[in-house]
């Protein structure tokens, strides 16, 4: 009965749906029209350049307007089914909840041309040629009647004219110092003859002196102290500027301040009343017990302006950066208190401690593409401040549970427990490195004075950990890793990270005669399986563009190389470079090279939608001591981050065909294979809010991952085993079996190496749909993805090559963004 009951409520809806968008215009008001879009807006006048380009951008800011189902949010094309407006006019007027609901949930009011006003869009677009420079430009718009008399479209042209730009500036009423200070930067003025005059350039100069005059003593100086004055008729089209400062201002502005007392107040709690004193070389610490929370160093390194020397704002908001980096601290308040009769400035930093230890609980639940399913589980501590240097030490104690799920029974049932320890330091950690730093910094202070200042606090970190995985009546394994890492970013776009060591060495403690067996069946799990030492070095640069740029951009290259300072080694005591297996620790260490970069760039679509697009590739290339790439270092495609219409390890390399035995052995055979040491991942994104906090994605993927060489893949040697093949009658079942397989293996290798002529057919391709929920902390992501084409011969002719529904979609829930 609720089925026949519902059915007909979901048709009627439809019906009324579909009966209101035969009239858009149902309730747009007589005496006015249904705004549907622009035209395309009309220059006039105008000479190309990237001036123009910029100014261009800004008009069709401020002109634009999306009317009623925008098409991706544009102004000018409209998708045939408004759903929103449907909406709307069928729940208008109406007391009903559910309209109600619907109405505020998925409704949009017409965009009506009162409430569009182009006149006022229009004065805006005026403003914004004056403001570039174009001080005799036009903006006019006409409306452009539509079949349907109530809907209404509006064209808007642009006469440009002609393009202002400064002939001379002139710095006027300034004292002599600060004349000097000017005329001694004049080259850092984004100001010269022949630019544009445009307001943006005028506000940067101003903000540019100021900046200057701050940064060398005058504490109270502010940009509107300083007004231009611009003489457009002594040189027509050219304007002759003067920067002049304000007169009759306090003394205070025109004078220079110099940094007196110092003193720092440190403190565990807001209420506390420090009690002792440590004073040295123009320092004061407050605090109270044995000795400061903080070594005094330390204040003197991060603590910019010294006694003596002249107010800097640029060392001032350094330092606020370098005490809240450390993150000690729960409050930070600088105060500056001018000494009566003097130029000289005191200053008092009130610092609030933070709490130096944190407890965290982190639970979790595992499900892994080969069957196995658990909790996992993580207790760790945090001390802040271990040795009195902003230092961080956090340990952590962490093990799981897995079941096998399948075929495999109790008998793959494992678990894995270990720890963690890692020590962080706010400060690079290498000979000589601050002295450097120093000099870097003086050389380029000049620079410094040209671009937005940026500071951010570089970290040496230095971690372990130990993992042992033990799966009853099989193996048990130690896998130990370390590594020494520097991190630092020189500006607000560029981010650098080092590791001169990192280690990870994997060695089998015991294995039963179960595992023996096992591996002798599938030699080819050996590979995961087997003893490695890796000891690396990498290094990562990370670029993200000004968040505020129309369209940024995102771009992380990572180089790594293992085992070449180990081959020098040998090499030095004789041994050859191209010598295999030789051991460092019991174990052959690997040597190869890795390069992987990624690239996302972003395009706005509308205010509330975009269209991202994301580029990962790779390559590992191995040689001299190596045999074969690391299992784990090599690449793999599939899942929420990656080819989201297939799981994790289910595709590659290049054509290998699928394993269907539904084994658990076969399970963890496909998830050692599918792997190469070519990667090549392309996505392309639109996401959009659809309302609240939920937002709406719509996706396409592509890639795969090859073999270069037979890697992990080696063929099989039939030859022998056909030339003793004299008469296939004579010839046991089992060996014509076994000649047959290794055919198909071979072939199915050949297939997994990277080959030009067949790339095209070789890349994986998958459509879409997600949701995103934004829960301000993190994002909950659910994508649900559909394979369009497999890689491999699947039995069906033509690009569409999935035969079943079942195995043409993936269902991935994650946390944050793809990419």
């Amino acid at each position: 009965m609720r089925n026949r009951r519902t059915l007909p409520a979901i048709l009627y809806v439809l019906t009324l749906l579909l009966a209101s968008s035969c009239s858009t215009t149902k309730h747009v008001p007589e005496d006015d029209q249904l705004f549907v879009g622009l035209t395309k807006i009309q220059y006039e006048n105008y000479q190309p350049g990237d001036h123009f380009t910029q100014t261009q951008e800004e008009i069709e800011a401020a002109l634009a307007t999306a009317p009623n189902g925008a098409l991706f949010g544009s102004s000018y094309y409209r998708t045939p089914f408004p759903y929103g407006l449907w909406i709307w006019n069928w729940a208008y007027g109406s007391s009903g909840k559910l309209k109600q609901w619907m109405n505020s949930s998925f409704g949009k009011a017409p965009v009506l041309m009162s409430t569009v006003n182009p006149t006022l869009r229009a004065s805006v677009a005026r403003s914004v040629l004056r403001k570039n420079g174009y001080l005799h430009g036009n903006v006019t718009f006409t409306e452009v009647p539509q079949k349907n008399k109530k809907k209404m479209k509006i064209g808007y042209t642009v006469s440009l004219d002609t393009l202002f730009t400064i002939d001379t500036l002139a710095y006027v009423n300034y004292p002599a110092d600060m004349q000097q200070l000017i005329d001694s930067t004049r080259s850092a003025s984004a100001i010269d003859s022949g630019v544009p005059f445009a307001a943006g350039l005028l506000d940067s100069e101003r903000s540019r002196v100021s900046q200057l005059m701050r940064n060398n003593g005058y504490y109270y100086y502010q940009p509107g102290y300083a007004s231009y004055l611009a003489d457009t008729l002594m040189n027509p089209c050219h304007a002759q500027l003067r920067l002049q400062l304000a007169d009759s201002l306090p003394a205070d502005v025109l004078r220079r301040w110099y940094i007196g007392q110092r003193v720092v107040s440190l403190q565990r709690s807001f209420m506390e009343r420090p009690t002792d004193t440590l004073q040295q070389r123009g320092l004061t610490i407050v605090y109270s017990g044995k000795h400061p929370p903080l070594r005094q160093r330390i204040i003197r390194r991060d603590l910019r302006l010294r006694t003596g020397q002249p107010f800097s704002y640029e060392k001032y908001a350094e330092s606020i950066q370098k005490f809240n980096a450390t993150g000690l601290f729960s409050s930070t308040d600088f105060s500056f208190t001018p000494r009566p009769g003097t130029d000289t400035l005191d200053l008092r930093l009130s610092c609030t401690l933070d709490k130096p230890l944190d407890f965290y609980i982190e639970t979790n639940v595992v499900n892994r593409t080969i069957g196995r399913f658990g909790p996992t589980v993580k207790v760790g501590v945090t001390r802040r401040n271990l040795f009195r240097g902003a230092e961080k030490l956090d340990i952590n104690l962490h093990g799981s549970y897995e079941w096998q799920r399948g075929g495999g029974g109790s008998d793959m049932n494992s678990y894995q427990y270990g720890a963690d320890a890692s020590i962080e330091f706010p400060r690079i950690i290498f000979p000589r490195f601050s002295s450097t730093e120093n000099r870097r910094e003086a050389a380029l202070r000049r620079i410094r004075q040209q671009r937005p200042m940026f500071y951010a606090t570089p970290w040496t970190v230095a971690k372990v950990s130990t993992d042992i995985v033990h799966r009853p009546k099989y193996y048990k394994m130690h896998i130990v890793t370390g590594e020494w890492t520097y991190r630092w970013q020189p500006s607000a776009t560029s981010r650098h990270e080092f590791s001169p060591l990192t280690v990870k060495y994997q060695f089998m403690n015991s294995s039963t005669s179960d595992f023996e067996q096992l591996i002798e069946s599938n030699p080819y799990l050996a590979i995961s399986m087997s003893d490695y030492f890796i000891p690396k070095m990498r290094y990562t640069y990370t670029y993200a563009s000004q968040p505020t740029l129309l369209a940024p951009i995102r771009w992380e290259t990572t180089i790594e190389e293992s085992g070449n300072v180990s081959s020098l080694y040998f090499l030095a005591k004789g041994r050859s470079w191209n010598e295999k297996d030789k051991k460092m620790f019991r174990n052959p260490y690997s040597q190869f090279v890795k390069v992987e970069t990624d690239l996302t760039k972003t395009w706005p679509t509308g205010q509330h939608s975009q269209l991202v697009a994301h580029l990962n590739a790779g390559y590992l290339h191995y040689y001299g001591n190596s045999t074969a790439a690391p299992f784990s270092e090599m690449f793999y495609v599939g899942g929420a981050n990656s080819l989201r219409a297939f799981t994790v390890r289910s595709i590659g390399p290049g054509g290998f065909p699928l394993l269907t035995d539904d084994r658990s052995s076969n399970r963890m055979l496909s998830y050692v294979l599918r792997n190469g040491n070519l990667k090549l991942v392309g996505n392309l994104e639109y996401r959009c809010r659809l309302f609240g906090s939920l937002q709406g994605a719509l996706f396409l993927d592509a890639g795969n991952v090859w073999l270069t060489r037979n890697g992990t893949l080696p063929k099989m040697d039939i030859d022998d085993f056909l030339d003793d093949i004299e008469n296939i009658e004579d010839v046991d079942q089992e060996q014509v079996i076994a000649a047959l397989a290794a055919y198909w293996w071979n072939d199915a290798v050949d297939k997994a190496k990277f080959r030009p002529s067949r790339f095209l057919s070789q890349i994986a391709t998958g459509v879409g749909l997600g949701l995103r929920y934004d829960l301000d902390f993190f994002v909950v992501r659910l994508d649900w993805g559909f394979g369009l084409h497999l890689p491999y011969d699947t039995g069906k002719s033509g690009y569409f090559n999935i035969s079943r529904f079942s195995d043409m979609h993936s269902l991935h829930l994650a946390i944050g963004y793809p990419f």
